[in-house]
């Protein structure tokens, strides 16, 4: 068993808790780490989508054969969101509502969906070395989709379209 309150607690930060909810709500610390770690993942998915839809890899086919859209029809960023039929907005929420509510339940906190680690159970220093991965990946693919969707909405540009225009890309350290 992996102490919760040790884990994702890496240098510099440590323990981050700027508005010190650990010391005034610590019965909810389970939920809400679980949560970040939810959230992480699915930041991870966004993120991997995010870059394989702007260069232009897309599944072959019809989005909507009875309507005629194609996926490739389907412009990146947030109009895309709003080139989707209703119908098919419809049924991608009922499964994210399936997979939330019955499949990958908010209550198991432990964040072990039974889909293992490669096929391989972790225990003791290994399982803390990959769970503080998994949080602090999560946290930078967090912050990274977040950033991408405000630096489109301010621009009106898709990250491709950014540097196709010949927008930079800042990393600190690097350029």
């Amino acid at each position: 068993m992996v102490n919760e309150l040790e884990i994702g607690v890496t240098a510099p930060l440590g323990v981050f808790d700027p508005f010190n909810q650990l010391a005034l709500f610590p019965e909810k610390f389970e939920r809400r780490r679980a949560v970040e770690r939810k959230h992480g993942r699915i930041a991870m998915v966004a993120v991997v989508g995010m870059l394989v839809h702007n260069a232009g890899i897309e599944i072959p086919g019809y989005l909507s054969p009875s309507l005629g859209v194609k996926f490739s029809d389907i412009p990146d960023g947030f109009a895309g969101l709003f080139s989707i039929p209703t119908l098919g907005l419809l049924q991608i929420l009922l499964a994210i509502g399936f997979m939330e509510g019955g499949v990958w339940n908010a209550s198991n906190y432990s964040g072990d969906y039974g889909t293992g680690y490669l096929g391989k159970t972790l225990e003791g220093e290994e399982l803390k070395t990959k769970l503080d991965l998994e949080l602090n990946q999560g946290r930078a693919a967090m912050m990274g989709i977040f950033g991408a969707m405000i630096q489109e909405g301010i621009q009106g540009q898709t990250l491709a379209e950014h540097i196709a225009s010949g927008g930079k890309i800042l990393i600190p350290g690097i350029i």
